[in-house]
């Protein structure tokens, strides 16, 4: 049953930025054109940074497009070390950008422990977006369904499987996913039933958690 469980589960795995008095300018004259010529130098400053940091993140940009390319072509290593040279020396939002998307490289290498890693990394940086740690979080669960216990994938997801969270349902099928495959049948349904009862579940989680509610069914062990 275990192996057939595993089956299962790998195929349902294989997816926004005028003065009014006469006197204040005999008296303050001075001071205005004083301060006037500060703000005129320090919004040129202001503008000289803005023009410097965005070239920067758009030079980040350029990296991080050759580094897609690469991968792109299947040059998965030197895609990893251009990300890695990124995650370091980019600017913006690049390095996280380039953080998930090595993660990702890793995984579709099939080296499952390194992404999951990655993903683990990214989903408790506080410094990140939270949508970026969220997704994350999801990414390193739906890992460890195949290749982790349930409560590996529970620490992952289980936070993000609440009302109001946006990643609700992928992390509630992950969790169904993974109590069935560790034959917990009435965790399993609980999971699954939630996406049926969540008005808002994407019409294809649904339809999979259906499926799975059924076969749940057919084995009467979760009565």
């Amino acid at each position: 049953m275990a192996n057939e469980n595993d089956t299962f589960i790998r195929e349902v795995n294989e997816q926004i930025r005028s003065e009014q008095m006469s006197n204040f300018w005999g008296r303050y004259g001075i001071v205005v054109i004083i301060a006037a010529v500060l703000v005129v130098f320090g919004a040129a400053g202001a503008g000289i940074y803005e023009y410097w940091n965005s070239n920067r993140a758009s030079a980040s940009g350029d990296q991080f497009a050759g580094a897609l390319k690469l991968a792109a072509e299947g040059k998965n290593d030197e895609a990893l070390k251009a990300l890695a040279d990124l995650e370091t020396a980019g600017h913006g939002s690049y390095p996280v950008l380039a953080k998930f998307r090595s993660a990702t490289l890793l995984a579709q290498k099939g080296d499952a422990a390194a992404a999951i890693a990655a993903f683990t990394a990214i989903g408790n940086d506080t410094s990140a977006p939270q949508v970026f740690r969220d997704t994350a979080k999801v990414r390193a669960a739906w890992l460890l369904v195949d290749t982790g216990t349930y409560e590996q994938v529970s620490a992952q997801a289980e936070v993000l499987s609440s009302e109001g969270q946006a990643m609700r349902n992928s992390a509630r099928e992950a969790l169904g996913l993974s109590a069935y495959k560790a034959g917990d049948f009435v965790k399993a349904k609980q999971w699954f039933q939630q996406i049926i009862s969540d008005a808002q579940a994407p019409r294809n989680v649904t339809s999979r958690a259906q499926i799975m509610l059924d076969n749940i069914a057919a084995s009467g062990k979760a009565a």
